[in-house]
C-alpha cells in the first residue's frame, strides 16, 4: 500500500509540475504578446511620424506655390484697382457734365410718330 500511496503522491507531484509549467507557458505567451503589441505600437508610431513628415513637406510645397500665386493675384488686383480709380478720377467731371447737360438742356420736339388729328 505504501507503494500505491507513493505512486499517487508521485502522480500528484507530476500533475502539479505540469500545471506549473502550463501556467509558466501562459505567462510567457502573455509577455510575448505584450512585447509584440508594444513593438507594433512603436512601428506604427514611427510609420505615422514618417508619413506626417512627408505630408507636411508636400503641403509646404503646395501651399508655398499657392501663397506665391495669391500674392501675385493680390498685386494684380491692387494694380487694376489703382488703374480704375485713376480712370474714374480723370473722367468723372466730364461724365457729370454730360449727364447734367442731357437732363437740363432739353429741347422740345414732336415725336416722329405723332399725327395731327383733323
Amino acid at each position: 500500500m505504501t507503494s500505491q500511496s507513493q505512486g499517487i503522491q508521485q502522480l500528484l507531484q507530476e500533475e502539479k509540475r505540469a500545471k506549473d509549467k502550463l501556467e509558466e507557458a501562459k505567462k510567457r505567451k502573455g509577455q510575448r504578446l505584450k512585447q509584440a503589441k508594444e513593438e507594433a505600437m512603436v512601428e506604427t508610431d514611427q510609420y505615422r511620424m514618417e508619413k506626417e513628415a512627408e505630408f507636411r513637406l508636400r503641403q509646404s510645397k503646395v501651399m508655398g506655390s499657392q501663397s506665391d500665386l495669391s500674392e501675385e493675384i493680390e498685386q494684380q488686383t491692387q494694380e487694376k484697382i489703382q488703374e480704375l480709380n485713376g480712370s474714374y478720377n480723370k473722367c468723372i467731371e466730364s461724365v457729370i457734365n454730360q449727364l447734367l447737360s442731357m437732363v437740363c438742356d432739353m429741347t422740345p420736339e414732336i415725336h416722329v410718330n405723332y399725327r395731327v388729328a383733323n
